[in-house]
């Protein structure tokens, strides 16, 4: 099968497509032809080796993936072979054919393509278990949303909107504005031109954000401190900035914020170390019931129009160079994709 693959960690430039054998389904996985998979920030960052997961070389990068069932592993039965399904994977997903955890696949709607569904493996069931297991966003609460314009930032914008929240949304330049507008913020920041801090403060009659969501890092998570509500929640979703901030605790004492850590992979068994003892088995069980109830109501959500998936540029997997830099020089707007 043809498939992208990492020998080397280092620049994207370095990953080459190959033809490797198609892989076969353990106990508990399906393998899936894969229609669409999603380039991530993540994602590039394992290829560098910058990533907290590190999987042995050579691999196929990429943990995003929307396809059809071809075969089933023993023991499945809560999917089976022709459907449709959005998931993710630890890797394995630049390729015509990847194995997943069979636990952890969403059937998708016949309605939905597969470049839109590849938003619903990590993106959209990241923001809503953040905002609804972790921050407790409530109806009515400020939401301000940085890097608005990119995958994780729109995705963040319609699960806050869905939920009830008044959002507001940082990005730099007209057509990031735009894609947040059409995603439901209420109000816009262009952080290039005015100054984020006072505008947020002007906003919120001076008491800032009760939640913000933050994929930036850097001066956006500096900026956040100084705008933060009373009893607000600082969520770091990532750093595309390339700067991990340092928190100084004396203004979350000042303030009795919350700086929130959220690894969702932790909810469906991604990176998990061994075999899990029967205790961790229970745990890791509920939380996956967890992730099956929210990808429920996302699905309902896409199929109210609530949710738009947006997709910015579909690309073939020989193009992988092209995908990947719109991910680093932070151009996208929305979800690029990668066909096999």
């Amino acid at each position: 099968m043809r498939a992208l693959v990492c020998e080397t960690y280092g620049a994207i430039e370095n990953l080459r497509i190959k033809d490797v054998p198609t892989p076969k389904p353990k106990a508990g996985e399906i393998l899936v032809r894969v229609g669409a998979a999603g380039v991530s920030f993540a994602a590039m960052l394992g290829v560098q080796g910058k990533h907290q997961n590190k999987p042995p070389l050579p691999y196929v990068p990429g943990n995003e993936m929307a396809g059809h069932i071809v075969e089933l592993g023993a023991g499945v039965t809560n999917v089976g072979v022709g459907q449709r399904i959005a998931t993710g994977v630890s890797q394995g997903a630049y390729a015509e054919y990847a194995v997943a955890t069979a636990a952890n696949a969403v059937v998708i709607p016949e309605i939905m393509p597969y470049a839109e569904a590849t938003n619903f493996p990590t993106l959209y069931p990241t923001a809503y278990g953040v905002l609804k297991w972790k921050a407790c966003l409530q109806p009515g609460e400020v939401m301000l949303v940085h890097g608005a314009g990119g995958g994780s930032g729109l995705t963040g914008i319609e699960v806050g909107k869905a939920m009830g929240a008044t959002v507001i949304a940082s990005a730099g330049g007209a057509d990031k504005l735009a894609a947040a507008r059409e995603a439901g913020a209420d109000h816009l920041i262009d952080y290039r031109t005015e100054d984020l801090r006072a505008r947020v403060l002007e906003l919120t009659g001076g008491r800032g954000a009760d939640v913000i969501y933050d994929p930036v890092g850097g001066a956006a998570f500096d900026t956040s401190l100084r705008c933060i509500a009373p009893e607000g929640r600082l969520i770091p979703m990532g750093f595309a900035s390339g700067v991990i901030p340092q928190i100084p605790a004396n203004i979350l004492l000042v303030k009795n914020a919350t700086v929130i850590g959220f690894y969702y992979g932790y909810y469906n068994g991604w990176g998990g170390k061994g075999t899990p003892t029967p205790k961790e088995a229970a745990a890791l069980a509920k939380r996956q019931a967890m992730v099956a109830d929210a990808q429920a109501e996302l699905m309902r959500w896409f199929t109210e129009g609530k949710l738009k998936a947006t997709v910015a540029a579909t690309l073939d997997l020989a193009d992988w160079v092209k995908a990947f830099k719109l991910i680093e020089e932070r151009t996208v707007v929305g979800k690029a994709v990668l066909v096999p």
